[in-house]
Formats: C-alpha cells, sequence, structure tokens
C-alpha cells in the first residue's frame, strides 16, 4: 500500500470465513509469532491486510463484470463460438439472468468477505496498539469496514455489522443499513489526515464515500421501489461532502483526461482514493487488456503480451455518444472519446516506431486497428532498425487474412460474436512497467476521484432544482479536458438525464454504470441482448456457496427475492 507499508500477515492469522458466507470468524495468531517486532512493525503489518485485497475485488472478473457487463456499456458473447463463453456467466449478466453460482458474483463476494474480515481483526488488534500510529490506523480500518460493507450494500444490498470479534455478525438492509454506514464513517472521518493517498483511505476518501452513500440512499433504503425518493436532506448531504473535496484545494482536475489512467497515476491530483497499482506492489489489473484484441501487442519488450478479445463496447451505449454529437463524430467532439497515438503512412498504412515513444490508441477503438507486426512470434523491424507497424490481421486466431477491424455491430449471434466485432476499450494504459505485459498493469484504479465528485454535486443540486449551479459543475468538468488541441464544448443547458449522460462519457469503464443506470431509473430498460424489466435484478443473488456454507445458522444468510 501507500507509503511502503510492508504486507507483512503478522497478528492477523489467516481469516476463516464460515463456507465463504460472513460469520467472519478470526484466529489470531499467539504472542510468540510477533516477537523480537516492534510497535510500528506489529501497527504496519495489522493494517497492511485491510488493503490487500482490494486489487482481487476490482478484477476484470469480479466487480468490473458485475458492474459493466450488467449494464449497457459492455457486452462479452462467446468469441468465435467458443472463447469466453465460461458457462455462459458473461451471457447471463448481461440478460439479467445471473443465478447463485455465477463465478462472477462469487469471484467478488469472496475477497469482499475476506476484506471485511480483515478489517474487523485489524480494528481488534490495534484498538491496544501502543505505536504512535494505531489511532489514524484503526480508523483506516474501520473506515475500510464501512467501505467494504457499501459495496456489500450496493451489490447484494447487505450489510454486515460485527463489532464483536467473537460475535457472529448481523445482516442489516434497507434504511437500517444506511444509518449504520452513515455512522461508521463519520466516527472515523475526524481521526483521518489527507496525507496518504490514493492508495490509502484519507478524510476526502470518506467525504467521497459518504457523497457516494446518500446520493444512492434513495435506492438503499427501498431497493425495489417503482420509482425511488431522493430526500433533500441527502442532497445536502451530498453538496456538504463534495463541497469539502473541492475546496480542500488537494485535488485538481486533470486537463489532460488519459493522464488520470496512465500507469504512472499515483501522484494525479485527480485520485482521491484508489486501488494502489504501482510496480513496486506488483500491481495487477488487467483492464488494459481485457477488451483488446488478441492481434494487439502493445509493448515492443513483450512479444506474447496481447490483448485477449474479451467485452466490446454496448451498441446502445456507444449510440448516446452519436446521438450527442451529431453530426460531428464523437471523436471530433469530446476528448475523453479517443486519443490517437498510432499514425501510419495514408498510402503504405506502416510506420517505423522506436521502443520508448510506440503507444497504443487510447479510448474507443473503432474500425480497422494498427499495430506491431508479429510474424512468427518476432516484431517486425523497419530498415532503421525501429519497430514496424501496420494493418493488423486475426493471425493469432488462425485467421491471417481476415483484418482486424472493430464493428459497431456486437451481440449473441454468430456473427455478432466474431473475433473483431464491437468497438473496444483502452481506458487504462497498458503498462509500460509491467514485468509480464497484460497481466500486471500499474494504473491506480480510481475508486474516488475528482471528475465523479462534481458530477455528484450537479446531479445532486439538479435534484433540489438548482440548474444553474449543477451546470456550471457540468461545464466545469467538460471543459476541463482537453486531448490533442480537442475541447469539449459548454453545454447550453442541463437536466438530470444529461447529468446521467455526462457520467456516461466521463467515467465509462470505472465500474459505476450499473449503479448509475439503477438510481436514474434506466435498469430496467432493453437494450442488445437484454429486454429483462424485472426489479429483483437490481441486486445480485447471494452466491450459493455462502448460504451453503451458513447452513449451520438458519435463516443466517437468505437469499435476496427473484432467486
Amino acid at each position: 500500500m501507500k507509503n511502503k507499508i510492508s504486507i507483512l500477515l503478522v497478528l492477523m492469522g489467516f481469516v476463516s470465513l464460515l463456507g465463504s458466507c460472513s460469520k467472519l470468524n478470526e484466529t489470531i495468531l499467539d504472542e510468540s509469532s510477533v516477537t523480537g517486532l516492534t510497535e510500528k512493525q506489529i501497527a504496519d503489518g495489522t493494517i497492511a491486510p485491510v488493503y490487500a485485497n482490494l486489487p482481487s475485488i476490482y478484477l476484470h472478473t469480479a466487480l468490473f463484470a458485475l458492474q459493466e457487463i450488467s449494464s449497457d456499456e459492455a457486452i462479452l458473447p462467446y468469441r468465435g463460438g467458443t472463447d469466453w463463453g465460461d458457462n455462459g456467466i458473461y451471457q447471463d449478466l448481461k440478460r439479467h439472468a445471473t443465478t447463485s453460482n455465477n463465478a462472477n458474483v462469487r469471484n467478488t463476494w469472496n475477497p469482499l468477505t475476506q476484506s471485511l474480515s480483515r478489517a474487523v481483526s485489524a480494528i481488534s488488534s490495534l484498538q491496544s496498539s501502543k505505536d504512535p500510529n494505531a489511532t489514524k490506523y484503526l480508523a483506516e480500518a474501520k473506515g475500510m469496514y464501512g467501505f467494504y460493507n457499501l459495496l456489500f450494500l450496493d451489490l447484494w444490498g447487505i450489510v454486515f455489522v460485527k463489532e464483536d470479534p467473537g460475535a457472529n455478525s448481523k445482516i442489516l438492509r434497507g434504511d437500517e443499513a444506511v444509518e449504520y454506514l452513515k455512522k461508521v464513517f463519520l466516527e472515523v472521518e475526524p481521526l483521518l489526515d489527507n496525507t496518504t493517498g490514493p492508495g490509502r483511505l484519507t478524510k476526502a476518501g470518506v467525504w467521497g464515500l459518504l457523497a457516494k452513500l446518500h446520493l444512492n440512499a434513495a435506492v438503499y433504503r427501498d431497493r425495489y421501489a417503482a420509482s425511488f425518493t431522493f430526500k433533500p436532506e441527502d442532497m445536502d448531504k451530498v453538496i456538504e461532502y463534495t463541497n469539502k473535496i473541492i475546496s480542500s484545494n488537494q485535488y485538481a482536475l486533470s486537463p489532460d483526461y488519459w493522464a488520470i489512467f496512465n500507469d504512472d497515476n499515483n501522484t494525479n491530483k485527480e485520485l482521491i482514493f484508489a486501488v494502489d497499482q504501482r510496480a513496486e506492489l506488483n500491481g495487477h489489473n488487467r483492464l488494459a487488456y481485457f477488451s483488446l484484441s488478441g492481434d494487439q501487442f502493445p509493448l515492443p519488450a513483450y512479444t506474447g503480451a496481447n490483448g485477449t478479445d474479451g467485452p466490446g463496447l454496448g451498441p446502445d451505449y456507444y449510440k448516446t455518444w452519436v446521438d450527442a454529437y451529431a453530426p460531428l463524430d464523437p471523436a471530433d467532439a469530446d476528448p475523453r472519446f479517443y486519443k490517437k497515438n498510432v499514425v501510419v503512412d495514408p498510402v503504405t498504412q506502416q510506420a517505423c516506431y522506436d521502443a520508448a515513444s510506440y503507444r497504443v490508441d487510447r479510448g474507443i477503438l473503432r474500425g480497422q486497428q494498427y499495430g506491431l507486426i508479429r510474424t512468427a512470434g518476432v516484431f517486425e523491424k523497419c530498415p532503421d532498425g525501429k519497430f514496424k507497424v501496420g494493418k493488423l490481421f486475426n493471425n493469432t486466431r488462425n485467421r491471417p487474412t481476415t483484418p482486424v477491424i472493430h464493428t459497431e455491430q456486437i451481440n449473441f449471434s454468430t456473427a455478432g460474436s466474431d473475433y473483431s466485432t464491437g468497438f473496444r476499450v483502452l481506458k487504462y494504459e497498458f503498462s509500460q512497467k509491467s514485468v509480464s505485459g497484460r497481466n500486471f498493469g500499474q494504473v491506480d484504479i480510481p475508486i474516488v476521484r475528482l471528475g465523479d465528485v462534481y458530477l455528484m454535486r450537479a446531479e445532486a443540486k439538479m435534484r433540489k432544482g438548482d440548474a444553474a449551479g449543477a451546470l456550471t459543475d457540468v461545464n466545469t468538468l467538460r471543459t476541463t479536458r482537453v486531448s490533442g488541441g480537442l475541447k469539449a464544448s459548454a453545454l447550453p443547458s442541463v437536466t438530470l438525464d444529461l447529468i446521467y449522460r455526462e457520467r456516461g462519457f466521463e467515467l465509462y469503464w470505472e465500474m459505476q454504470r450499473r449503479t448509475d443506470m439503477i438510481r436514474f431509473g434506466k435498469f430496467e430498460g432493453t437494450w442488445t441482448e437484454k429486454t429483462s424489466s424485472d426489479k429483483n435484478k437490481r441486486v445480485f443473488p447471494l452466491p450459493q456457496t455462502a448460504i451453503d456454507g451458513a447452513s449451520n445458522l438458519p435463516g443466517y444468510l437468505k437469499q435476496n427475492p427473484g432467486y
């Protein structure tokens, strides 16, 4: 984690989860195992595991899959009829037909329960620590306990209360859950500072989480409502906490939109709270390679570091860009849509790049793709020794005459699920420092960032009837972003639907789309390969493994309605 906190599993022991459910039993190591360690080493080793599972939670096959593929923003068919089949789990997510045995659901639940348990163990241990940092570490552990519960509330509609390590956790839902999380965050906020982020929870990070909690409180209080009632007092709190972040002057909007997602983004002033993925911490997010073509090799140093032909951009989501800027192409109207890095000769369709300067295109990738030409496992060179770049073909798919042309059409039909179908997304930079290329991305993954803060404040103002204030916030964000001399124009007016659209433009691929769709009343709509209007699907099923693991506690884990 940040500030060189070592991941020492001292004092923590291994957390025993009752069949991966949430009875949250801990086994603490005896004192002999920490003999010779200083109080600081023990405290550092106690807080570090609280953060250690964040990369696993934010994995492409965990939280990303739940938040993006269940929405209109991403779709993952059986590529070529076989790849990414995985027993239909991605197709089920898209169709809102997910079951309690879905691996993506389980892969998110398991590291979350373990992280929650680690937080509880850390809270218990730090209460008796004599280290000067113990008070702040204790507040961090409690804040992270609240954050993990906030994810449980958003995804499954439940919160686990476990303040006594020796007792079973209690499950809260609805208004009780919201009020409990408010209490947790408000207790720790005064004890935190703003010097250890973005990889650790700070005062501003808690302000951001409180803003998210209040913004979504109408949903969390009455999950299956026909329409949500956004209380003015909740919107006042969103404005209060976002004001605190903005007026602190510690954070700044990044004019270069893409710099927020570069692999050296740990020091980017826009990040408030993030999953720390720096190289020295063995960062391993795979968000860069997940969507790219299998014939796109972004790193000259690695002939095996390619994309995986994963999810494509949902056509219905893409249409929101087209509709917003017609007759202009979105790439010519909004710097957040696309960044061109590879330029080829218009006649030869080729170019030569040295390794240090070569970068693939970023953003939403459409049409014919260009990249390093790889023959027999080796990148071709130009006469001057630079790397040759040209049209890509589906060589890795044994289709060497079929060009990699990404099309708008993507669905579960045979034609719509071929390897090149669907526009692709490369928002998080393909890491330049990675020891193995695709599998170890070093981009910090934003959890709370300033762009989102401005949009949360705009939405809260709009829901309170302050359209002028909302418009100012939206336009401040839009007109700050630049790319290659392109700047988005200011909007003349704003509505809630336009704020929803702006959130889609600003925050795509950042694991927020499902939550936004539910809050704005869009989640029961119809889009490519999805017609379900079942309100029960606003939350996911509890994993069957968790329910089975808690079978010795009758009624403890009750499956969500509709599953």
